[in-house]
């Protein structure tokens, strides 16, 4: 997948280990939570696309951006255990079913997301088994749910560029550049898209842009002189612009304790 930097935090802290003080607290609201009734429990419905199905919540749906820590929990672990993630042991019965059901109740979780696309890979066959779905109507449900988490459509730009379905994947990365604003990090991600798609004129825009907002990584930069397109920005969006571009390119030439 593309190396996409920042993009997902970690959902499971190591203080909610179940074993210390304040787990068990948040275990204790997690049981309260599930005995909830059901209409308390649901949200806003998350349709899957003409197509595609349906998806069966009796818990959720939720944006998995906003959603409480509880409720990432008590799905998570039960359902999107690091074996689940990572496809190497099975929690309540196949991947496939773990793996959808946290689809059903965050339509946007973004490492489900990619742990499903492994799983079709993995299997060669999508949907794949215990899925309610093809890949790319999870996509289209997540998005459809949250249009807003550019993300998460970040992600399905990067399964568009895998497929080789350029078209689709510029559209909506181009959507996601108008969307982000001044938001310096989506704006770098976007450039490391365009340059997967080899689109090094737009990489380069995107480079330049995010170097403006203060963005100092270097790896963008870096992908585009080894292809001998990088340049440098020119002074030509006034003093402060060309200041901040030349402070971020004199940061960027310092090796970053923090690039992977």
């Amino acid at each position: 997948m593309s190396h996409l930097f920042g993009l997902v935090e970690d959902a499971m802290p190591s203080n909610l280990n179940p074993m210390n003080c304040a787990g068990r607290a948040l275990l204790a609201l997690t049981v309260a939570l599930a005995t909830l009734p059901v209409s308390a429990q649901m949200q806003r419905p998350a349709l899957a696309p003409p197509g595609c199905g349906e998806t069966h919540n009796t818990y959720g749906p939720f944006d998995y951006r906003t959603a409480h820590q509880s409720q990432r929990y008590i799905v998570e672990i039960a359902h999107f255990t690091h074996g689940v993630e990572t496809l190497t042991r099975g929690a309540t019965g196949p991947f496939g079913n773990d793996i959808g059901y946290t689809l059903a109740v965050f339509p946007n979780h973004p490492r489900a997301i990619q742990s499903v696309e492994r799983l079709a890979e993995k299997e060669k066959s999508d949907p794949a088994k215990g899925t309610d779905m093809t890949v790319e109507c999870y996509y289209a449900r997540g998005m459809a749910f949250v249009p807003n988490d550019l993300v998460f459509r970040m992600f399905y730009v990067s399964y568009l560029i895998r497929r080789n379905r350029m078209d689709d994947a510029r559209k909506s990365l181009d959507y996601v550049v108008e969307q982000a604003g001044d938001n310096p990090l989506t704006q770098f991600n976007a450039g490391l898209l365009y340059f997967d798609m080899k689109d090094y004129d737009k990489a380069l825009a995107q480079a330049h842009r995010a170097m403006a907002m203060g963005m100092t990584r270097p790896e963008l930069r870096d992908r585009l002189n080894s292809v001998g397109r990088w340049k440098d920005p020119e002074p030509t969006e006034g003093p402060d612009a060309a200041a901040s571009a030349a402070s971020a390119t004199q940061a960027a030439s310092t090796p970053s304790q923090t690039s992977r």
